[in-house]
């Protein structure tokens, strides 16, 4: 049975060319020919000749004509060339330019942009909300692309950062201690350009370049930022703690070594216990200790 769902048709991806436009500056010399038959038209004229008003006619036409086909293009400026709305070419010479009067320009700015995204409420790899900020360098690449392929290409611009900011501060959780995966905090440089690369893909189809992204905020929603800084704290304190065992393991396992390989004191399994456990609070304690001189035997 034939399908009568009528299904839409692949989107037609538009592509520049360059158009076929001519110096304004030569058609400005056509002008002045024409505008300088008008005079010679009335002289003619004047003297009851025919042909003065035939020149004057031309002149005027002439002088219309050029006319209406000039037009500037400023630097880091294009304009897309449309014969009856069908597109023609993009003319990116600067400076004064003109083309047949029927022919009409749409100009596009090729210049630099820079878009600052609004501060956006994600919830991360692991489910906590923060706030996710960007700002992105980027350009029209593509004159053709830009205007025919979406409807108005800075605002979808707009709209696809805050999607692909939302797609990559979902994508990575915001902060780990252990460092065993790469976080949104610490590892900016990666995440910014792996958001580059997710908002390409999103705006080639408009024919838009990104230079550059870069989070420019970052940092936990307002609701549970206090209770995230006491466990950032939390987490810090233990990670010291556990370095500083580790480092006070090393140094009595050192000490221990080093007395027994050069015969200093040899000290039985109860001794050596007591030796090792005032050395671990001595290493460990967060206050200084204050030392006890024993006068008599070790076993007394």
């Amino acid at each position: 049975m034939v399908d009568s769902i009528a299904r839409p048709h692949a989107l037609r991806t538009s592509a520049e060319r360059p158009a076929s436009t001519v110096n304004g500056y030569i058609m400005l010399l056509v002008g002045l020919f024409f505008l300088a038959l008008i005079p010679i038209g009335v002289m003619q004229a004047m003297h009851l000749n025919g042909f003065g008003a035939l020149l004057i006619a031309a002149g005027a036409a002439g002088v219309l004509f050029v006319a209406f086909g000039f037009y500037l293009l400023q630097p880091n400026q294009a304009a897309a060339i449309l014969l009856f709305g069908d597109y023609r070419g993009t003319d990116r010479a600067t400076g004064l330019r003109w083309v047949w009067p029927w022919m009409t320009r749409k100009t596009v700015s090729v210049r630099v942009y820079n878009t600052t995204s609004e501060r956006l409420k994600v919830n991360d790899l692991r489910g906590n909300p923060i706030e996710i900020a960007s700002n992105v360098v980027w350009r029209v690449s593509d004159t053709a692309q830009a205007l025919f392929d979406v409807d108005d290409y800075k605002q979808f611009v707009n709209i696809q950062i805050e999607s692909a900011v939302r797609v990559i501060g979902s994508r990575y959780p915001y902060d780990d201690f252990t460092h065993q995966e790469k976080t949104l905090r610490n590892d900016s440089g990666y995440v910014s350009d792996e958001l580059r690369d997710e908002l390409q893909d999103r705006v080639a189809v408009a024919g838009i370049f990104i230079d550059e992204c870069r989070l420019t905020h970052l940092a936990y929603a307002q609701e549970i930022a206090q209770a995230m800084l006491r466990r950032q704290q939390a987490e810090a304190v233990i990670a010291a703690r556990q370095a500083l065992v580790e480092g006070a393991v090393t140094m009595v396992e050192t000490a221990l070594e080093q007395l027994s390989a050069k015969n200093v004191v040899e000290l039985d399994d109860e001794r050596r216990a007591a030796m090792v456990s005032n050395l671990m609070v001595v290493l460990c304690s967060e206050r200084d200790t204050q030392p006890v001189v024993n006068t008599g035997t070790l076993y007394q």
